[in-house]
């Protein structure tokens, strides 16, 4: 597949020359091809939200390009707003940034400001309330009357509508309780699989990276500490330790049993693997 996204040689310093300059990524390199679910990771302070704020065109590299479809998005500035449809952009608790009266006119919001018409907007509306798994009843309702989980799936339903190649979401469950958790989770999934987006997923849950991305970017002091497969991440556990992170809660048990000299593979990071060497474990003992 083509990279839809590619990363040359990006450095973000702000307060340049004051007593405050700081680094927040440092020369980093990297392309996500069209279609991948990519998870990113890293600590506070890693340079993840400076880095996917580039790729949604916020902020201007202070050296180092972006290219999105292999135009570099800052060629022409007047041309940027264009970028942020391309490249949508959940920020984290995006709920807050709720504010029309009603449901349908919220997550028409971005469709109208990309000109279609009233036909148009009311088809990506039905379709991205779908995706999130609202019901159509909501639509009429003030988004400010519904739960907390609700509003969040309205405010990716906005981004959603305006059919972004790119999907971005920053720590798109923070707050929530498991289950919403793994509902935001299961309709972020479904879309991928439907629309064959591109996505990249902010989250500081290993669990929640686990399950769901097919590979991983581990940020650490601005710069690129490890890039893979979710098998191949979390088999370093040194190295993400390094980083202030940690690999899944299964993957440690699995570690923790392998050390009691039990013949396990230590390289499982979701419940269903370990369910199934757990299984095949005891069918060779048996």
């Amino acid at each position: 597949m083509p990279n839809i996204i590619e990363v040359k040689n990006l450095t973000q310093i702000y307060s340049v020359g004051t007593p405050f300059e700081q680094t927040a990524l440092s020369d980093i390199s990297f392309a996500v091809e069209k279609g991948e679910f990519v998870g990113i990771m890293g600590h506070t302070g890693s340079g993840k939200s400076t880095l996917i704020q580039h790729l949604n065109g916020l902020i201007r590299p202070s050296s180092g390009s972006v290219f999105i479809d292999g135009e570099d998005i800052w060629q022409n500035p007047r041309e940027i707003k264009k970028v942020r449809f391309k490249a949508g952009m959940v920020f984290q608790y995006p709920e807050h940034q709720l504010f029309e009266e009603t449901v349908f006119l919220d997550i028409a919001f971005g469709p109208k400001n990309m000109g279609l018409n009233e036909s148009e907007t009311e088809e990506r509306v039905l379709e991205a309330v779908e995706f999130v798994g609202l019901g159509h009843e909501v639509l009429t309702q003030s988004p400010f009357d519904l739960s907390g989980g609700q509003k969040r799936r309205v405010a990716i339903a906005g981004v959603i509508a305006m059919r972004p190649e790119i999907l971005i979401l920053d720590e798109p469950t923070a707050g929530l309780d498991p289950r919403g958790r793994d509902e935001i989770l299961s309709h972020i999934s479904e879309y991928h699989k439907k629309r064959g987006a591109t996505i990249l997923l902010v989250t500081h849950s290993m669990e929640d990276i686990a399950s769901t991305v097919s590979r991983i970017i581990v940020l650490n002091r601005g710069e690129i500490l490890l890039d893979g497969t979710p098998r191949q991440v979390f088999s370093e556990p040194l190295l993400l330790k390094q980083a202030g992170l940690a690999v899944p809660q299964v993957t440690r048990v699995f570690l923790r049993l392998k050390e009691l000299g039990v013949p396990v593979d230590t390289s499982v990071y979701t419940v269903e693997q370990a369910i199934a060497q757990l299984v095949a474990l005891k069918g060779r003992r048996d």
